[in-house]
């Protein structure tokens, strides 16, 4: 295999750390990134360029401050607990979209972590390499808001490219996904999906699915998208996307809710993600991008 392929993998809600990393570094998806490596061996995977969407330190001085604060001046008990619903609630609170502007702060800093990675990955590959995303937990929503800004005109990094506008995007893959829970700002049938991007990919097969949601039935932050609104349920109908619960393993940490951070490093995973990398690197790219349907509100 000569092509090169690009995949950009996002982290979730929880601390990642509070210092940003070099972006050729492997740091929440460094098992994945080598389990996939050994999966497809190294001549294959020399082809591939992978990057981090890393946002963590965004957040995380300040929280880890606050949390000081309390134990250290106001004796507050539980440091731990206290730490684990920070990292969770304080994040998904933090990144919120807003109406009738380009979202908070934390929304603007996260989306520009994602335009500098697509920059990135386009600089190394080049313009015309097919594209994977791989996003875990709340960052499935975030990359669902991304896509979406870019087909409605306000994104807040401004693509300077197809390959930027994900054109060349082949899959995107979603695991211990919480979609759902932000639905429930919308009336059930005005919850629409993100449309297909990917308009310079020559399709092999229509019926493929290029979503591709994997949860684990332990893990209470796993969630199906297609009972979220018929739109989501029209779009499971037609193929584009699959959804699949999965048993993570080790088994007795798998058989928990910790079994919400086993993707990384589940082999099983990766041998199911194996199959998606390989197609995208017999994936044709158009010269021409094909056009697309007007955008819709998207969860």
């Amino acid at each position: 295999m000569s092509q090169k392929i690009a995949i950009a993998v996002i982290h979730g809600m929880g601390s990642q750390g509070a210092e940003r990393p070099a972006p050729h570094e492997y740091v929440f998806s460094h098992q994945m990134y080598f389990g996939l490596r050994q999966v497809m061996g190294d001549a294959f995977f020399d082809n591939v360029i992978w990057r981090e969407i890393f946002w963590s330190d965004i957040l995380q001085k300040r929280q880890d401050d606050y949390l000081d604060h309390l134990v250290d001046n106001e004796g507050a008990r539980w440091p731990w607990m206290r730490g684990f619903a920070m990292n969770r609630l304080a994040d998904a609170a933090a990144y919120r979209r807003g109406s009738g502007d380009m979202g908070s702060r934390t929304y603007q800093a996260v989306h520009s972590r994602i335009g500098e990675t697509l920059e990135d990955l386009e600089r190394l590959g080049g313009g015309d390499t097919p594209l994977l995303v791989f996003a875990h937990s709340l960052g499935g929503h975030i990359m669902s808001n991304y896509i979406y800004d870019q087909f409605a005109n306000k994104p807040v990094v401004a693509p300077n490219s197809s390959f930027q506008r994900f054109e060349t995007l082949t899959h995107f893959v979603t695991f211990g996904c919480n979609i759902p829970v932000f639905t429930f700002n919308e009336p059930r049938d005005q919850i629409h999906p993100i449309q297909y991007p990917g308009k310079r990919v020559e399709m092999r097969d229509l019926g493929k699915p290029w979503w591709l949601n994997f949860n684990d039935r332990d893990d209470f932050l796993g969630m199906s998208l297609a009972p979220s609104s018929p739109h989501y349920q029209a779009m499971a109908d037609r193929g584009e996307l699959q959804e699949s619960w999965i048993n993570t393993r080790p088994w007795i940490t798998g058989m928990s809710p910790l079994s919400h951070n086993l993707f990384w490093k589940d082999r099983n995973f990766h041998q199911m993600l194996s199959p998606l990398i390989k197609a995208a690197s017999a994936a044709d790219i158009l010269d021409t991008p094909k056009p697309s349907e007007p955008a819709k509100l998207v969860a």
